[in-house]
């Protein structure tokens, strides 16, 4: 502990270490905890370069920085985390006529490719006109682990 008061950019170092592991092993880049380990990050090099002197001046410093980076950061991590319906169109999967294992729909279904069932649902150019079971169906495109069909 006598090394981290002689040497406190270390402990900011140190704290923002962790709060980056916690944040992305954890939390899954959620958002908080990496606000609060920019800021102890920053504060750490102002503490490094002398900018900052006093413990005071140091949580007053990481919470400002905090918010400042809170503020900046949060619309581009939203926009981020909202992104997650992305289609794949470069699969090798995708045009691929396959047989449809149960009946799709514009929720839900399966298709049989490989001797694995995979999860489907009907695409945009489908018309939302369901694919009976033992039909055969082309893959349009795959968002995730489902693949987006069509009938032939």
């Amino acid at each position: 502990m006598e090394y981290f008061l002689e040497n406190p950019d270390h402990l900011w170092y140190l704290i923002a270490g962790i709060s980056f592991v916690i944040e992305l092993s954890i939390m899954g880049l959620s958002g908080p905890l990496l606000f609060f380990a920019i800021a102890s990050l920053t504060t750490g090099i102002l503490i490094t370069i002398g900018f900052i002197q006093g413990w005071q001046s140091e949580i007053f410093t990481v919470g400002i920085l905090t918010a400042v980076v809170a503020a900046i950061l949060w619309k581009p991590l939203k926009s981020l985390q909202n992104s997650k319906d992305k289609t794949d169109n470069s699969s090798d999967m995708v045009g691929l006529t396959v047989l449809a294992s149960s009946e799709i729909n514009v929720s839900s279904g399966r298709i049989r490719y490989s001797g694995i069932d995979w999860q489907a649902r009907l695409a945009e150019e489908a018309n939302g006109k369901p694919i009976s079971a033992d039909s055969q169906c082309v893959i349009v495109s795959i968002t995730g682990n489902v693949m987006l069909v069509k009938a032939v």
